[in-house]
Parts: C-alpha cells; structure tokens; sequence
C-alpha cells in the first residue's frame, strides 16, 4: 500500500490542500488570515490566497509522519525561520502560534485530528485513511511519468487504526 513516505511531499501537500477547499467546509481561513504575517521572521503576509490550505495539508503531513502527539509549540519550531535583524547577526523566531492552533482546531472539528490532554494532538484514523488515499492518488500521477513503478503500486485498502 502507497504511503505519505513513497510519495513527493509537494505534490502531496498541493493536492491535499485543493481536497481541503473543495470538500472540507471546517477548514476556512478566518477574516485576519490575509492581514496576517505567518512569523515574526517573516516582512510581509503570504500571496497565495490559497496558503491557509496549504498550511494545513503541510500540518496534517507534519501530524503523519511524527506519529506521536506533537504540540502548538513544536510545530511553532517547524514553521520558524531566520529573523533579518539589520547589520546584526541573523536569529531563529518561532511561528506564528495562532496560524497552527486555529488551524488544528478547525481539524478537530473536521474529525481528522484528536487531542490528547497535555501531550498535543494526533491523527484520527479518518486523517490517516485520507492522508494514505491521497498518497495513492498521487503515487498513480507519479506513475504515468515513471512506468516502471507501477509494479509497487497496491490498490488502497481499509485502514485498521
């Protein structure tokens, strides 16, 4: 079975974030999402009118591959980046916090992400199941350029988690 590991984290996350807009109505950006910077590193707001989307694809994937509850705060880690600070040396800032927190909660609320008290959150087996058939949907695009992979390629399966 086709994983998120076999497949390009990109095209992954791009296609995740087109079924998010198009068939997860909890997932929305709120009125401040373009008024907002993603981090203290960063100068301006995003461009894409589509990055909330893809921030949550890019979440969901992070929430798959740890495999064990990751927090607000670790995940703050992962989206930080080098703030310019002039003449003076460069130094790493966190993300924005409430980006990934409303974020994760408007997955709560779309049943792919659970909490687990005081260690942070994890998929769902819903958020798997949809994570691995987005996987082989992917894989099968991959496929068309690359014939010769078709043979690892097994039809998608109910998950057991």
């Amino acid at each position: 079975m086709v994983t998120v590991w076999e497949v390009p984290a990109d095209k992954l996350i791009e296609k995740l974030a087109k079924y998010l807009k198009e068939r997860v109505v909890e997932v929305k950006p709120p009125y401040w999402a373009f008024m907002v910077k993603t981090g203290v590193h960063k100068e301006k707001p995003p461009t894409d009118p589509d990055w909330w989307y893809y921030r949550a694809a890019s979440i969901l994937r992070k929430l798959y591959t740890r495999g064990k509850p990751v927090g607000v705060e670790r995940l703050r880690t992962v989206y930080g980046g080098r703030k310019n600070r002039g003449v003076r040396p460069e130094h790493f800032r966190k993300g924005s916090g409430s980006i990934i927190r409303v974020i994760l909660q408007q997955l709560e609320k779309a049943g792919l992400v659970k909490k687990v008290p005081g260690k942070g959150r994890v998929l769902t087996p819903a958020g798997y199941s949809l994570l691995d058939h987005i996987a082989y949907e992917v894989f099968n695009e991959v496929v068309k350029d690359y014939p010769e992979l078709k043979k690892y390629a097994l039809s998608p399966r109910k998950l057991s988690r």
